[in-house]
């Protein structure tokens, strides 16, 4: 969420944010509803001013025994009146709250101007793409020869785009998970295993609602959202609370099941796991002060890079320009492997810094060392990394013409020093 000043400051500048973001809020309302609820303000701070001046007088014409009634009277009247303005100003609040949940997050100076992906700017790029003697197989042919995934019998069970995986199938995508979690927790970041289903007022601190409702699972009994990822709890955990600035930064990973609708998917490529309800991820979340932010964001990006680079995957990570860039975003950077079987680069991780955006939805604040000012953190995060697609890009990059898929050094500990996996 914006500070209100900043929009009051900047209009101009915010009505073109929600144009190249493609968001409809309505900052000529938002500014109008502003305006009067400070005229409102003004008009009560001059009738608190008259009742301070009126409970004087009374005072004085009490001590002095001399009839006070019609200077009361004129205060019951003034006390009433400010009551009448009060309770306008609470419904220009609600308003106001109400306007200000559409209007997006401003984009970093560094992000570019563009309409969509097509927009996006290619930062850097690692690894060769793999070569290969015969005509390399699909991650749904591999997983089906291999029994590694079973897609039939999951939509039997839940429906399309929910993914089942099988024998050496499931212990690779564990074996993923847990390997990402040890190198995180090496390099410093604090495990988390937190809840997959939080409330409306934590899926609304992150940005998820009301922006993105139409993606969430929803238990309306229980008014729980299931998580589309492990950022909306882990960066609730300190919704209302105070850092002192020698706390920050922290930096947690947790892994967690993600539950996306995918709602207007119709005609993307949803075969397989490239495009699912429910997926697997480890993710990354950081809690810093405004100045070592972004600092933070290209620290952030280098641990989730470490692990595609550990696998030796072929990966190029890309700018996003404003137009790609999401409703809470300042900047973002997404991770994309290449998948030979696919013959296409792969998203499995986006890095970004929402500078105070969250913290204003959440109110987490630090107090300054210097000073003692309350200032709102930065909050960012990013995975690190989802498994599904990485597991499409990781079988279909060492898969062998025996139809085999050979397994990356630094998993086989986790495979039970398996170092391929062959048909049964």
């Amino acid at each position: 969420m914006l500070d209100m000043q900043f929009i009051r400051e900047n209009p101009d500048l915010v009505k073109q944010v929600c144009v190249n973001k493609k968001e409809d809020a309505d900052i000529d309302l938002l500014l109008k509803l502003d305006a009067e609820r400070r005229k409102i303000i003004r008009t009560v701070e001059k009738l608190k001013n008259r009742r301070n001046v009126a409970s004087k007088k009374i005072s004085e014409l009490k001590r002095e025994k001399r009839d006070a009634s019609s200077v009361i009277a004129e205060m019951k009247t003034v006390s009433e009146g400010i009551k009448v303005y009060d309770t306008k100003i609470k419904e220009f609040d609600k308003e106001i709250y109400e306007q200000m949940k559409w209007v997006p997050n401003i984009p970093h100076e560094s992000v570019g101007h563009g309409e969509d992906e097509k927009d996006n700017v290619v930062v850097s790029e690692w690894g060769e793409a793999p070569e290969f003697n015969f005509e390399p197989a699909d991650h749904i042919q591999l997983g089906t020869s291999l029994e590694l995934f079973d897609f039939a019998r999951s939509a039997k069970i839940s429906g399309a785009g929910f993914p089942l995986y099988k024998g050496y199938g499931a212990l690779l995508d564990r074996a993923l998970i847990n390997f990402m979690l040890d190198t995180h927790t090496k390099n410093g970041f604090v495990e988390i295993s937190p809840p997959y289903l939080v409330n409306s007022q934590s899926a609304f601190g992150t940005g998820q609602l009301p922006k993105s409702k139409d993606q969430m699972y929803y238990v309306e009994e229980d008014d729980l959202y299931a998580i589309p990822t492990a950022e909306v709890p882990v960066t609730n955990l300190y919704r209302d609370e105070i850092f002192s600035e020698d706390q920050l930064p922290i930096w947690y990973c947790a892994y967690s099941s993600c539950f996306r609708r995918e709602a207007g998917s119709y005609g993307k490529d949803t075969k397989g796991f490239l495009r699912v309800h429910q997926f697997n991820k480890v993710e990354l979340v950081k809690f810093t002060v405004p100045e070592k932010s972004y600092d933070e964001l290209e620290s952030l990006r280098e641990s989730a890079e470490g692990i595609i680079r550990a696998l030796g995957l072929k990966y190029k990570v890309v700018s996003l320009c404003d137009g790609d860039l999401s409703f809470a975003a300042s900047k973002c950077y997404d991770l994309e492997v290449w998948a030979p079987g696919e013959q296409k680069y792969l998203e499995v991780s986006s890095c970004s810094n929402f500078e105070d955006f969250q913290a204003r939805r959440i109110n987490i604040r630090y107090r300054q060392s210097l000073g003692g000012k309350l200032q709102y953190v930065h909050t960012l995060n990013g995975s690190g990394l989802a498994t599904a697609r990485m597991l499409v890009a990781l079988v279909e990059t060492y898969q062998t013409q025996e139809g085999t898929i050979r397994i990356p050094e630094v998993l086989q500990p986790y495979m039970h020093g398996m170092k391929e996996i062959c048909p049964e």
